[in-house]
């Protein structure tokens, strides 16, 4: 990726925090179901995606839930956070696309959060729209039931990625609900006979968005 592509993708920057940022980090190309960070890591870098998809899940035993997807021009509040106070990391985070991410060392975030406001107004935006993602992701599991709950994940896998037809094992999708696979597919099954999805050999679509 270009300098300048990645100025048009972070345009919400100045050009002397651009400038800065670029300075100071690492610009990778990441391959898709890549871990990037586990839980009880020390935070080195924090990422901002500018291609891609990441994902931060929570694990406990062999169970996994999905918190809140990185998308292209955002970074992890929860990984920021962590970073702030030199604590371990809660959360997992992997790649679910080949993804192309600006790694920022915490050692520049002090020169970055004084020098330049708008860098600490990302963070500030981000962790109110995670704070909403993690109350609708709490209301989920509480209170819909599992059909509704596993349509409301299929239709945001179709938003984050952008198509329709979706390459997902009944067992990942368990895994990333805190599930296990038995009860997904009895559910996948009821919203096919609704006609809510359609199962192919290729992949999941989605029928009523």
């Amino acid at each position: 990726m270009t300098t300048e592509e990645i100025k048009q993708k972070l345009s919400i920057f100045n050009k002397d925090l651009l400038h800065d940022l670029l300075e100071a980090s690492q610009i990778v190309e990441v391959p898709p179901n890549t871990e990037l960070l586990r839980e009880g890591q020390y935070i080195k870098v924090i990422p901002i995606v500018l291609e891609g998809l990441v994902k931060v899940y929570t694990r406990h035993e062999d169970r996994e839930l999905l918190l809140y997807y990185i998308q292209p021009t955002e970074s992890c509040i929860m990984s920021y956070s962590a970073s702030l106070k030199n604590t371990p990391s809660h959360i997992y985070a992997e790649t679910e696309e080949k993804s192309t991410i600006i790694l920022v060392p915490v050692d520049s975030l002090p020169h970055l959060r004084r020098s330049y406001p708008d860098f600490s107004t990302l963070f500030i935006d981000l962790y109110n729209s995670r704070y909403r993602d993690l109350l609708d992701t709490i209301h989920h599991v509480l209170f819909d039931r599992m059909d509704k709950r596993l349509l409301d994940y299929l239709k945001e896998k179709v938003n984050v990625r952008n198509q329709n037809l979706l390459k997902l094992s009944h067992q990942q999708i368990a895994g990333e609900l805190g599930t296990v696979r038995e009860v997904i597919s009895r559910v996948m099954k009821k919203l096919e006979v609704e006609g809510a999805i359609a199962q192919h050999p290729d992949g999941i679509e989605i029928l009523a968005m």
